[in-house]
């Protein structure tokens, strides 16, 4: 009698892809954190590992989307070992969350023409589980701490205003469309009186300037898009919509959502459902396109 066959255990990608699908499914951009994180390390910032470096790439979302469903304020993670160096212990019953890193391993192969031996780096992913600090019991206090008041926000963001003005993009203003063109190079912006709030056209700035990053004299990024609408279109407005998150988070701000990104989810799904990668690739070009944004703040830090 033959052995029953064993069910497959989904693989990294797919497990992501299942999760941020069922929340698009259910009208949810799980990489947005429209929310204040009433926590002393930060109001609004990117998940952060024990000792204080900030996650990247898909890690930024799928951590924002834990702390969302479980109703985390705190945005530190850390494994049930770092807990336990630290002297303290997760909770019983309390479940971790998925994070990924990517990596190489490298193997020696015969060439099967010559028969010499050559090293191959191989690139893999790998998943492990990390734990929010409100999940774990006897940490140091300032893991713990609460966020100090925080002002009334000004009409303009002066921090904001550097940043992008530091990456020498040419902003135009008018009209009531938000676009970049690539054939021109330039970013077209409303006025700003005409948002509902700063925060909103910062992040309405921060999803273009993601797009300006995607001109060939920069990172020259193309998903083979050939007209509005197909798949090669939807992966880049992800990519700008991820960069547009991450720069929020980074500039500390709170933008709403915008209405007009809900007509992407469906395209958005059928790119996901597709390729159970998409979303892994989508938040890697999306932080080469933030990196690539911040040098140009750094190189005028530098110069200063």
């Amino acid at each position: 009698m033959a052995k029953p066959t064993k069910a497959r255990k989904p693989d990294v990608y797919e497990r992501i892809t299942a999760q941020i699908v069922t929340q698009l499914e259910n009208g949810v951009r799980p990489w947005l954190k429209p929310w204040d994180a009433e926590h002393a390390a930060g109001r609004i910032t990117r998940p952060l590992r024990h000792n204080g470096q900030p996650y990247q790439g898909i890690n930024v979302g799928m951590l924002w989307w834990a702390a969302v469903e479980q109703g985390f304020a705190a945005p530190i993670w850390m494994t049930f070992k770092q807990a336990k160096a630290l002297g303290a212990s997760v909770r019983k019953g309390e479940k971790g969350n998925l994070v990924v890193y990517a990596s190489t391993v490298t193997r020696t192969e015969t060439d099967d023409k010559t028969g010499e031996e050559e090293e191959r780096d191989i690139p893999f992913m790998k998943g492990y589980t990390v734990f929010n600090v409100e999940q774990i019991e006897g940490l140091p206090e300032h893991f713990y701490a609460p966020a100090a008041p925080r002002l009334d926000p000004v009409q303009r963001i002066e921090h904001a205003e550097v940043f992008f003005a530091a990456t020498g993009a040419e902003i135009r203003h008018g009209g009531n469309q938000a676009y970049y063109a690539i054939h021109q190079d330039y970013v077209q912006m409303p006025p700003f009186e005409s948002f509902r709030d700063a925060e909103s056209y910062y992040a309405v700035l921060g999803h273009e300037s993601t797009h300006w990053t995607r001109h060939p004299s920069r990172l020259n990024r193309d998903f083979g898009r050939k007209r509005w609408g197909d798949e090669g279109y939807a992966m880049e407005e992800l990519v700008a919509e991820l960069g547009s998150a991450f720069l929020a988070a980074d500039l500390d701000l709170t933008p709403e959502p915008r209405e007009d990104h809900a007509a992407y989810i469906g395209s958005w799904l059928k790119v996901l459902k597709n390729n159970k990668r998409a979303i892994i690739t989508a938040a890697s070009h999306a932080q080469r396109a933030v990196d690539h944004l911040q040098a140009f703040s750094a190189e005028a830090e530098e110069a200063a």
